[in-house]
């Protein structure tokens, strides 16, 4: 099992900043990619960002230059700083890690946590 406890959301004004965290705990799973996705009310989820465990970033363009993804922890936390916020980034952030262990592969997802943009 892996689990997955995110932190870090809250309220803030356009134009502010927040970092959120993602802390991963196993004892049997290896931890691969991990990344954040978002939901808004009556939308699909939405990729930001991913970073593989030898630290490669890719980001969606709706976010690329405002958010940055890292890693920490030996590779177990990873971090979404989000800067230059805006009403429209106002979402239920999950972080989802790819896991291995021996032939299986599996997506672990976090409970989520509510970022609001607003004045």
């Amino acid at each position: 099992q892996v689990q997955l406890v995110e932190s870090g959301g809250g309220l803030v004004q356009p134009g502010g900043s927040l970092r959120l965290s993602c802390a991963a705990s196993t004892n049997d799973f290896t931890i691969n990619t991990m990344g954040w996705y978002r939901q808004a009310p009556g939308m699909q989820r939405e990729f930001l960002a991913l970073i593989t465990s030898g630290g490669t970033t890719n980001y969606a363009d709706s976010v690329k230059g405002r958010f940055t993804i890292s890693r920490a922890n030996a590779k177990t936390t990873v971090y979404l700083q989000m800067n230059s916020l805006k009403p429209e980034d106002t979402a239920v952030y999950y972080c989802v890690a790819d896991t291995v262990r021996g032939t299986i592969r599996r997506d672990y997802w976090g409970q989520g946590t509510q970022v609001t943009v607003s004045s």
